[in-house]
């Protein structure tokens, strides 16, 4: 069984937790059928650094992009995004999107002009696109629409089914996180029953929303297993069929 993580942040983990290095992490985590990981770059000043965790291991890939919160972050420019993407190591752009939790709506009209950099971006160099999305689904569909964003995944999705309908007729897909275990979220679970198996994915977002049953622990993508596992309940499927089913997606939306 191999299980992949299509969203973690290794640069960020806590490495104390898990062995004190990141090959004691990733060995932790092929513990657990975890062993392929899409390491997501939030800021231009650290992209470096998770573009070479994708250099020096053959089982982590590397996107990369300015997080919508980032306020001081160095500014992309569709032009500094290909020229990043260019590497072969580098699959996706973002993470991207909209965040109007932290910066009210009519005040980020920066966050949707460095979206829309990276929608171009992902249009042009044809790597997907990688999407933040909190209380912004409106604009975050309507702006997708507008600049015929061709491929993505809404990461760690907890929006409703309306949001992830929207986003499927896009041809996007969608990845659950560990939120999919947390006791509180039947109305998410009830979305992950309902997301066509071809348009599934499953993520950490390590080092944040650790799963159950390690709530309130150090987050790692070797717990990826746990969310895999939760979705296979949903779902009324077993684990291996879920593992086979998001590393295909996985291999399909970033490969093909």
């Amino acid at each position: 069984m191999q299980i992949v993580d299509s969203h973690c942040h290794i640069d960020r983990v806590d490495l104390e937790a898990f062995g004190g290095s990141v090959e004691s992490m990733l060995s932790h985590a092929k513990e657990l059928s975890v062993n392929q990981f899409l390491c997501v770059c939030i800021d231009l000043e650290h992209f470096d650094q998770v573009h070479n965790l994708a250099l020096q291991h053959s089982n982590i890939y590397a996107s990369v992009g300015v997080h919508p919160t980032e306020f001081i972050s160095q500014e992309p420019s569709v032009e500094k995004l290909l020229e990043l993407s260019s590497s072969d190591r580098v699959i996706a752009i973002g993470e991207t999107g909209l965040d109007y939790f932290r910066v009210k709506k009519d005040e980020a009209d920066w966050q949707r002009d460095r979206f829309r950099r990276h929608i171009r971006a992902s249009n042009e160099s044809e790597k997907p696109l990688i999407i933040h999305m909190r209380d912004s689904k409106e604009d975050i569909i309507d702006i997708l629409q507008k600049e015929n964003a061709r491929s993505g995944v809404m990461h760690c999705f907890a929006e409703d089914w309306e949001t992830a309908k929207a986003a499927l007729d896009l041809g996007f897909y969608i990845s659950f996180s560990g939120i999919l275990t947390f006791n509180n979220a039947n109305d998410l679970r009830e979305i992950a029953k309902k997301v066509p198996a071809d348009r599934l994915l499953v993520e950490t977002d390590s080092p944040y929303l650790t799963p159950m049953p390690y709530r309130g622990k150090p987050n790692s993508p070797a717990y990826t297993y746990y969310v895999a596992e939760k979705l296979a309940e949903v779902r009324n499927t077993s684990i291996d069929e879920i593992a086979k089913v998001t590393t295909k997606n996985f291999k399909n939306l970033f490969f093909s």
